[in-house]
C-alpha cells in the first residue's frame, strides 16, 4: 500500500495520545431551520476557549441531514469551524475532525472536502451500510485512510450502528493511517472487543483509544485494558473522549479530563470517582433521552445550549426531531441536582464576545 497523502504532525499525535476533549459540534439553526451563522461560529469559539483539544464537525451531533440535496450544509459548516480555529491562532495542538460517511465514493469526496478545508482527520461512520460485508467496510477504510488520517467509530446499534466482530476491529487496527478509534457502542462487551483488538494489533502503539460511550464516560477514562498477547502483557488506556455529551458544559469536561489524567498517574482511584461517574451518566440520560430510545439526543444538547444563550432554539433539520415528553423536566432536574457540573458562569462571562459578528472570517 502506498503512503497516505496526509498524516498528523508529531505534535498532534502526541496530543491525541495524551488525551483530548473533542466535542461533537452541533448545528445552530434559526426558526426557519436555516443555518444561524452567528451562533454556529459562537459555538466553535466556545469550544476553543473552553480548552478543547479539537472539534468533530459533520458528525451525528451536526445532523447527517446536512448532506441532503437542498440542505447542502456539509461544506459550509466544516468551513466555518475551520475559519474560527484559524482565526484563534492557537498556541497548542488542535485537531479538526470531519465526520465522513456513506459509500466509498461519497466518503472519498467528503475526505477530500475536509482536507481542502484544513481538517486533520476523519471520523469514519459505518452507518447506513448495513448490507456491506466487514471486508467491504475494511476496504472502504483503507481507501479513505489514503486520503486523510482515520478515527474509527463503533456506533451503538440503537442510533444506526451495527455490531462488528473482534476480527473486524483487529483488521481495522492494522490499516495504516488509522490514528484512533472512538468506542461508542454503549455496551461493555463490544467496547472490550475494540480494546482487545487494538492490543492484539501490531499498530497498537500508533492508535489512541477514545471513549464515545456517553453513558460511562468517567469509568472509561479510568480504565486500563490489559491482555496477554503472545506471552507479553499489553496495556492500553482510554485516553480521551470524542463525545456528544461534551458539546455542552465543555469547560467542565476539560477540567474533568485534566483531573483524571492526574489521578491515572497516581495509583489508587477513590470511590468518589464511582459516584461522579453516576452523576455524569444521570446527566447524560437527561441530555440523550435513552428513556425514548435516544429520540431526543440532539434536541437535548440543543436545549442546554439554548438555556446558556449559545443557540437561539432547539430546531433540527428534521421537524420531527424535538424534545421527548418529560425531557425538559429531566434537564431541570439535573441542573438542580448537579449544579457543580455545569459551566453556565463561564459561558455567561464570555458569551457576548463569542457572539460578536465582526471579523468572522479568518
Amino acid at each position: 500500500m502506498k503512503n497516505p497523502e496526509h498524516s498528523l504532525t508529531a505534535e498532534q499525535i502526541a496530543a491525541l495520545h495524551g488525551g483530548l476533549v473533542i466535542p461533537a459540534h452541533p448545528l445552530a439553526l434559526d426558526e426557519n431551520r436555516k443555518l444561524d451563522e452567528r451562533h454556529q461560529r459562537a459555538l466553535t469559539r466556545y469550544y476553543i476557549d473552553s480548552g478543547a483539544g479539537g472539534i468533530a464537525v459533520g458528525v451525528h451531533s451536526t445532523q447527517f441531514e446536512i448532506r441532503d440535496p437542498g440542505v447542502d450544509l456539509f461544506e459550509p459548516v466544516l468551513r466555518m469551524a475551520a475559519e474560527e480555529v484559524q482565526r484563534a491562532q492557537l498556541q497548542r495542538p488542535f485537531i479538526l475532525v470531519a465526520g465522513i460517511c456513506g459509500p466509498t465514493a461519497q466518503a472519498l469526496r467528503e475526505a477530500e472536502t475536509a482536507r481542502k478545508l484544513g481538517y486533520d482527520a476523519g471520523l469514519l461512520s459505518m452507518g447506513g451500510l448495513a448490507d456491506w460485508s466487514e471486508e467491504e467496510l475494511l476496504q472502504r477504510t483503507r481507501e479513505v485512510a489514503q486520503r486523510i488520517p482515520v478515527i474509527g467509530f463503533y456506533l451503538q446499534p440503537s442510533v444506526g450502528g451495527r455490531i462488528f466482530s473482534f476480527d473486524f476491529w483487529r483488521e481495522f487496527a492494522e490499516i495504516p493511517n488509522v490514528v484512533a478509534i472512538k468506542m461508542a457502542p454503549f455496551n461493555r462487551y463490544q467496547t472490550l472487543d475494540v480494546a482487545r483488538a487494538v492490543c492484539y494489533s501490531s499498530r497498537r502503539d500508533e492508535i489512541a483509544m477514545y471513549t464515545g460511550n456517553d453513558d460511562n464516560i468517567i469509568i472509561d477514562l479510568l480504565t486500563s485494558y490489559r491482555f496477554r498477547v503472545d506471552g507479553e502483557l499489553v496495556e492500553k488506556k482510554v485516553v480521551g473522549g470524542l463525545l456528544g455529551h461534551w458539546a455542552v458544559w465543555t469547560r467542565k469536561a476539560v477540567e474533568l479530563l485534566e483531573e483524571i489524567k492526574r489521578v491515572r498517574g497516581g495509583g489508587t482511584i477513590s470511590e468518589e470517582w464511582l459516584r461522579r461517574n453516576v452523576e455524569v451518566t444521570d446527566t447524560n440520560a437527561a441530555f440523550f433521552d435513552p428513556a425514548h430510545q435516544f429520540a431526543g439526543c440532539i434536541p437535548g444538547i440543543h436545549e442546554v445550549l439554548r438555556r446558556q444563550g449559545l443557540m437561539r432554539g432547539i430546531w433540527c433539520l428534521n421537524p420531527e426531531e424535538t424534545l421527548s415528553p418529560g425531557q425538559a423536566e429531566e434537564i431541570d432536574r439535573i441542573y438542580r441536582d448537579y449544579p457543580h457540573l455545569n459551566d453556565d458562569d463561564f459561558v455567561r462571562e464570555q458569551l457576548n464576545k463569542w457572539l460578536e459578528t465582526k471579523s468572522n472570517h479568518a
